[in-house]
C-alpha cells in the first residue's frame, strides 16, 4: 500500500466518523424538535431537566397589614417615571420570604392635606429577591392618558410625590400566583415597560440561587429614556455568562446605538425568539401590557410551547385566548346546556356569561360596569362583592379569604345564575 492510499483511507475514516456524529446530532436535535411541538418531556437521550416543585415559603405570613418604614428611594429611569421604594418592618422582625414575582398589597390613606383622606387598596410586585430584612417595590408614575378623560394613577402619583424617606406605609403579606418555579429548565424573561418589576425578582434570585440556570431577559421600551434599572442589568449581565440580555426598542432615539443602547429595533415577536433562542425547552414568564400579552402568548402556543411552559400576568384588562388550561375551565354542564345569566344588582344589568366572557371582573369592564380592583389575581381584596343570589366557583385558589357571602370578582366564574350586589 502507497503512502497515498494510506493517507486517503485516514481522510475517509475521519470523514465516516463526522458523518456519524452530524447524524446523531441531527436525530437528537429532531427528537427534541418533536417533544417540543407535542408538548411532551424531553427525551432522555438530551440533556436531563430537572424539575422542582416552587418552593414553599418558609416561615410565618403576617395577618392583616403591617407597617414599614422607607429606607430608601431611588429614581430608575432618565425619564423619572418609575421608582424604587425600600421598605423595612417597623418591628424589626425577620420577613418571610416569598415566592419571585409576588406582589405587596399596600393600604394608602390619600388626599390633598387638610382634606379627608380616602383609602386606597393598591398591588406593586416586588422587584429585588427575598431578603429578610427588606422588601423592594418599584412603581412608575402613571400620567392622565392624553387625549381621554381618564384621571392619572392617584396611588402611583401618591407614592412619587408624599412617601419620601422615612415614611411609614402599610402593607399584606406577599402574595400572588405568578412566580418562577424551582426547576433546572432554561428561562426566558419578556418584560414590557415596567412589567420589568416582578421579572427583576425572578431574575436576581434565579443569578443568586441558580448560577448556572440559563436565562434570557428581553426587555421591551421606546428608547433609552424609558430603560429601568440599567445600570445593574448591565452588572448582571456582566458577571454571569449564562444570563442574556436583549433590549428592544420600538421607537429609539436620535442618540440611541444599535449594539450600545439596544439589540433589536421593534416590538417583542415570535421572530425574535426564533432568531435569538434554540431549540431548547425553555420556561416563559411575560409580564407586560395587555395588548404584548395577546399577541405573544398564542403566537408561543403556534409555535409548539407547551400551554404548561406559558406563564404571564398583564396590566389592567387582558383577554388572552389559550388552547388549553383556563379556556377548559370554564366549560361545564350548565354552560354547555344554555347561558348563564349575572345579575349586576346595583347597576340595574342583567348580562349572559360564557367561556369566552373570563372571569366576572372582566364581564363587568366589558359591559361598563365599574367595579373597583387592584391585583386582579385574587390577592387585594379590592374586588370583594356580595353575592345576593346563586353560587360562584374560582378559576385559581385566591390568596386574599373572602368574608362569607361575598367573591372575589377577578378570579371567580358563574356556577349558577347568580346576582351581585355590584
Amino acid at each position: 500500500m502507497t503512502s497515498f492510499s494510506l493517507l486517503l483511507w485516514i481522510v475517509l475514516g475521519v470523514a465516516a466518523q463526522f458523518a456519524v456524529f452530524l447524524g446523531v446530532t441531527f436525530w437528537r436535535h429532531w427528537r427534541a424538535y418533536e417533544a417540543l411541538k407535542d408538548g411532551q418531556a424531553e427525551p432522555a437521550t438530551s440533556l436531563a431537566v430537572e424539575l422542582v416543585k416552587p418552593r414553599a415559603v418558609a416561615g410565618e405570613a403576617w395577618e392583616g397589614f403591617r407597617p414599614f418604614r422607607v429606607v430608601r428611594r431611588l429614581i430608575e429611569d432618565e425619564a423619572q417615571a418609575i421608582c424604587s421604594f425600600h421598605l423595612q418592618p417597623e418591628d424589626g422582625r425577620p420577613l418571610p420570604p416569598f415566592l419571585p414575582g409576588q406582589f405587596l398589597t399596600f393600604r394608602l390613606q390619600v388626599g390633598a392635606p387638610g382634606q379627608a383622606q380616602e383609602q386606597l387598596i393598591r398591588c406593586y410586585s416586588l422587584s429585588d429577591a427575598p431578603r429578610p430584612d427588606a422588601y423592594r417595590v418599584s412603581i412608575k408614575r402613571v400620567p392622565a392618558p392624553a387625549g381621554t378623560s381618564h384621571p392619572a394613577g392617584r396611588s402611583s402619583i401618591h407614592f412619587h410625590e408624599h412617601v419620601m424617606e422615612g415614611s411609614t406605609v402599610e402593607a399584606r403579606a406577599p402574595s400572588g400566583h405568578f412566580h418562577i418555579d424551582d426547576s433546572r429548565a432554561p428561562v426566558v424573561l419578556v418584560a414590557g415597560g415596567i412589567g420589568l418589576t416582578p421579572l427583576m425578582s425572578m431574575l436576581e434570585w434565579c443569578l443568586a440561587a441558580q448560577p448556572g440556570r440559563e436565562v434570557w431577559l428581553f426587555q421591551g421600551v421606546r428608547n433609552s429614556r424609558e430603560l429601568a434599572m440599567r445600570a445593574r442589568l448591565d452588572a448582571l449581565a456582566e458577571a454571569h455568562p449564562n444570563f442574556h440580555l436583549r433590549r428592544c426598542f420600538s421607537a429609539p432615539l436620535p442618540g440611541d446605538q444599535p449594539g450600545r443602547d439596544y439589540q433589536h429595533r421593534g416590538r417583542i415577536d415570535l421572530r425574535l425568539f426564533r432568531m435569538e433562542l434554540a431549540l431548547k425547552h425553555y420556561q416563559f414568564y411575560l409580564c407586560g401590557p395587555a395588548a404584548m400579552m395577546e399577541a405573544l402568548v398564542p403566537a408561543l402556543e403556534d409555535w409548539g410551547v407547551p400551554d404548561s411552559r406559558i406563564h404571564y400576568e398583564a396590566f389592567g384588562p387582558a383577554s388572552v385566548t389559550r388552547r388549553s388550561g383556563q379556556a377548559a375551565l370554564a366549560v361545564d354542564e350548565l354552560e354547555r346546556a344554555g347561558e348563564i345569566l349575572v345579575t349586576f344588582a346595583k347597576s340595574g344589568r342583567q348580562l349572559p356569561w360564557r367561556s369566552s366572557s373570563g372571569s366576572l371582573l372582566e364581564l363587568a369592564e366589558a359591559n361598563g360596569i365599574a367595579v373597583s380592583s387592584g391585583c386582579r389575581a385574587g390577592g387585594c381584596g379590592t374586588c370583594q362583592t356580595t353575592i345576593k343570589n346563586g353560587e360562584v366557583r374560582y378559576r385559581q385558589e385566591p390568596d386574599y379569604d373572602p368574608q362569607p357571602g361575598t367573591c372575589l370578582l377577578c378570579v371567580c366564574l358563574p356556577k349558577t345564575n347568580v346576582t351581585l350586589e355590584a
